[in-house]
């Protein structure tokens, strides 16, 4: 059986690299600054600053009964741009195929590890690892790059009253969410593309099936090259018995 432990160590890197992405995206779906809105209206907007997420919206002010306020901003909303709804469902959706990603990620590394039999299952482990990593990576740029395009056009939101929202803002920039998150998502992609690019396993596999079946160096491990337990030696010879010649001399 060969080894090929070694042949995976970028892999496994890869795996840990898509966890920490994934924990990152998971952070970035609950933070509120995805744009930054500067207003000149401070009578309830005290700061002049707002934030909106895709989950909420909100800003601080003291004339309002919390000092940071806040609202959720549902899918159902119909002022809500199409791509802030895009990106409730993308992210979530990034949520669990990461998760996905990881376990089958983990599945695979666990048989190029410590499995000595079916290790063929590499093959379908790691390029299913790699394309649900892929995936994950796209559903969490897509809205990502959506809604930075939108915060580069200066697009405007048509709050309802209740929001205290501006019709629109003076000016706007890209925060913090958009960053963290184009950052976790090329990370989730690289990670995919690592595990794609295995090829040095798929040799050797193929290697390891070529072999003599009936050559004890090749397995399987669970028998033994030794006799039966009749004492016979598979070339006809004894094993264990004793000397009948000895015994008869001792006996004497």
């Amino acid at each position: 059986m060969l080894y090929i432990a070694h042949t995976a160590h970028w892999q496994f890197f890869a795996l840990v690299v898509g966890f920490l992405s994934w924990i990152i995206t998971l952070a970035t779906t609950g933070l509120n600054q995805w744009r930054i809105w500067f207003v000149n209206n401070t009578t309830v907007i005290n700061s002049g600053v707002a934030w909106v997420g895709i989950w909420r919206a909100c800003f601080y002010s003291h004339v309002l009964s919390e000092i940071e306020y806040c609202q959720y901003l549902s899918i159902t909303e119909s002022f809500l741009p199409t791509e802030i709804k895009v990106a409730q469902v993308l992210i979530m959706l990034a949520l669990i195929t990461g998760l996905v990603g990881n376990m089958v990620a983990a599945n695979g590394m666990r048989l190029a590890y410590f499995s000595v039999e079916n290790r063929s299952r590499i093959k379908l482990f790691f390029p299913l690892a790699g394309t649900i990593y892929l995936f994950t990576g796209f559903c969490s740029l897509l809205p990502i790059a959506w809604n930075l395009n939108s915060v580069l056009n200066n697009h405007t939101i048509d709050f309802p009253p209740e929001y205290h929202f501006p019709a629109a803002p003076v000016s706007q920039k890209v925060g913090n969410a958009i960053i963290v998150g184009a950052f976790s998502s090329v990370l989730m992609l690289l990670s995919g593309l690592t595990f794609l690019c295995y090829r040095y396993g798929w040799q050797t596999l193929k290697t390891e099936t070529l072999k003599d079946p009936s050559d004890p160096l090749c397995g399987p491990w669970t028998q033994t090259s030794l006799g039966s337990s009749s004492g016979q030696q598979p070339n006809g010879g004894t094993k264990g018995r004793d000397n009948a010649a000895f015994q008869l001399e001792e006996m004497s």
